[in-house]
């Protein structure tokens, strides 16, 4: 540590007297002592670097296949819900146009007032229902994912990386360039990896249905880990 800074730092935050400082500063007739060159020159250490999507691992996992699904499953009657009323305001939206033109003004317009409080009601427990999904699929998803994070970690020390860097969020991504015939990407390998440790099987193939609203995706990330130091 550099004694003289950090006696300045605690000065300016009022923290030490002027005296103390007197007393640890070196006195101004006494030239300072030359610093120590170094030993050995600084020097790169050699680098292997892993490169994982660690979102799309662990929702590849057996697990995190898992718990999506029941995620699923516990949020479908509202989607039914909301399915039916979307179609009751469709029906009422066919109705009103196919009115005859002896429609009075009254009747169009409460048929119109119907509409308009049931759209806003469908924006409403939509909102509702996303959000609480969401947040609900966030904490299932967090959960597995502080497991397939302690998985990857071991596998990358086991298998002599020495840097593993998570490209799956562009935004946030620490990685400027990647070479495209690089064999890097562990993904993969993180996945099987954790299917092996835990003990989970595989879902069955999901049955073809009709096209529904994509899952919205979770905003798990892992943590940073830093490789210890080499021993000097």
């Amino acid at each position: 540590m550099n004694i003289k800074f950090s006696l300045l730092a605690a000065l300016v935050a009022g923290f030490l007297p002027m005296a103390a400082v007197a007393q640890a500063a070196p006195a101004a007739s006494q030239p300072a002592a030359p610093a120590a060159a170094p030993s050995t020159a600084p020097s790169a250490f050699p680098a292997k670097v892993a490169l994982v999507n660690f979102l799309t691992a662990v929702e590849a996992t057996n697990e995190g296949q898992r718990v999506a699904e029941e995620v699923a499953k516990k949020y479908q009657p509202e989607k039914d819900k909301l399915q039916a009323l979307d179609a009751d305001i469709t029906a009422l939206q066919k109705k009103l146009q196919g009115a005859p033109a002896t429609i009075t003004d009254d009747e169009r317009n409460r048929e119109l007032k119907e509409i308009d409080t049931k759209q806003k009601q469908l924006q409403r427990d939509t909102d509702d229902a996303t959000n609480s999904f969401q947040s609900d699929m966030n904490e299932a998803l967090s959960k597995v994912a502080d497991k397939v994070h302690s998985v990857m970690v071991a596998y990358v020390a086991r298998n002599g990386y020495t840097l593993l860097l998570n490209v799956g969020d562009q935004q946030a991504s620490p990685v400027i360039w990647a070479s495209q015939d690089q064999n890097a990407d562990i993904t993969e390998a993180v996945v099987e990896e954790y299917n092996k440790t835990s003990g989970i099987s595989a879902p069955p193939p999901a049955a073809p249905a009709a096209a529904t609203t994509p899952r919205p995706r979770p905003t798990t990330t892992p943590h940073t880990t830093t490789p210890a130091k080499p021993a000097q």
